[in-house]
């Protein structure tokens, strides 16, 4: 065999063996397509889409610092600082009835490292105008300050609620379950009640009836507020009456309150505010037997409210209240807070 001869044959075994080699290599799988979290901007900013679904969520709250000055505010000190964090879960869909929506609020408070405690603060789901599990009634809603004392002692129910909206305009009814709110007269829970609101927005002038009737207690309770822009700031005006101690208001018989919220700069909002009591404070057991009933002693609250905006989603808030009762000593309280939202 010549040299050409074994050149020849040396390459075609080499190329046969580079072929099964080559046959025999392991070759990596494509990656599977990554579906990223998409922006879903039907329902305002900050949802986005749960990936493979049609189903839009959206993530917030916000982390809360604050110290409380007031006599005894723990212990026998006049001074206490308290943690709070919260989240909010919101998810919403397209139904054939319009928009579903569900929302979960997570909220944990802290006073030390061993006084902690968790809680659902609500957990509803809405469609169409109807809204069932736990949510806040209208009777939480107050002015824009601190000093106004017009709302329920406990205000965060299960309930069922119908509310209609038309533009500025709203109108609802809502079924209560009142199990944790004030009982007299012996009742014990679990206790009802229907609360009804009105309210919209008229120009620079918005407003708001809400009234509600405790079955167990028989009491009933109506509220009306109202706000309007004049000058640098906003006035609120409210007035509440109680035939009867109740679930829905309990602080007095009756009640006037109100405030002017300056916004002095676009960072800066100094509100004061003042509210009148008629017949101040609650009588469980009268004397003469029969219902409980309010006290015939009157009161006055001052007070003042600064709120600051640091920087975005970061805000300061200073307040100090001063009540004087007829039949009861005077007390002021008050409180420093600086919140992180997102």
């Amino acid at each position: 065999m010549n040299i050409k001869m074994i050149l020849i044959s040396s390459a075609a075994a080499l190329a046969a063996f580079s072929g099964a080699q080559a046959a025999d290599a392991i070759v990596a799988a494509e990656p599977e397509a990554v579906e990223y979290v998409r922006v879903c901007d039907a329902y305002g900013t900050g949802y986005f889409y749960i990936p493979g679904t049609e189903t839009c969520l959206k993530i917030n709250g916000y982390i809360r610092f604050q110290v409380n000055a007031k006599p005894n505010a723990s212990g026998t000190s006049d001074w206490d600082a308290v943690t709070r964090g919260q989240l909010q879960f919101t998810a919403k869909s397209d139904t054939e009835y319009g928009p579903l929506t569900g929302v979960i609020v997570l909220q944990a408070n802290a006073d030390n490292n061993t006084n902690q405690e968790t809680h659902l603060d609500s957990a509803y789901l809405d469609v169409a105008g109807f809204r069932a599990g736990l949510f806040y009634s209208w009777w939480d809603d107050g002015l824009s300050g601190e000093t106004d004392d017009i709302g329920s002692p406990v205000t965060l129910h299960n309930s069922i609620r119908y509310q209609y909206q038309s533009g500025d305009f709203y109108a609802g009814i809502s079924v209560d379950e009142l199990e944790d709110s004030p009982f007299y007269n012996g009742e014990v829970p679990n206790n009802e009640g229907i609360a009804v609101g009105i309210g919209g927005k008229a120009g620079a002038f918005s407003y708001q009836v809400t009234a509600g009737y405790d079955f167990d207690n028989e009491a009933v309770a109506v509220r009306a507020m109202g706000t309007v822009a004049i000058g640098p700031g906003t006035v609120g005006l409210a007035a509440v009456y109680a035939d009867a101690p109740g679930a829905y208001y309990n602080a007095a018989q009756w009640a006037i309150a109100a405030e002017y919220a300056i916004q002095a700069t676009d960072k800066l909002k100094i509100t004061p505010g003042a509210q009148w009591y008629g017949d101040y404070g609650v009588n469980a057991t009268p004397a003469g037997g029969g219902d409980a009933d309010f006290n015939s002693g009157d009161a006055w609250r001052v007070g003042l409210t600064v709120d600051y905006q640091i920087a975005e989603n970061f805000y300061a808030k200073a307040s100090v209240q001063y009540t004087n009762p007829d039949d009861f000593s005077d007390v002021t309280t008050g409180y420093f807070r600086l919140q992180r939202a997102f």
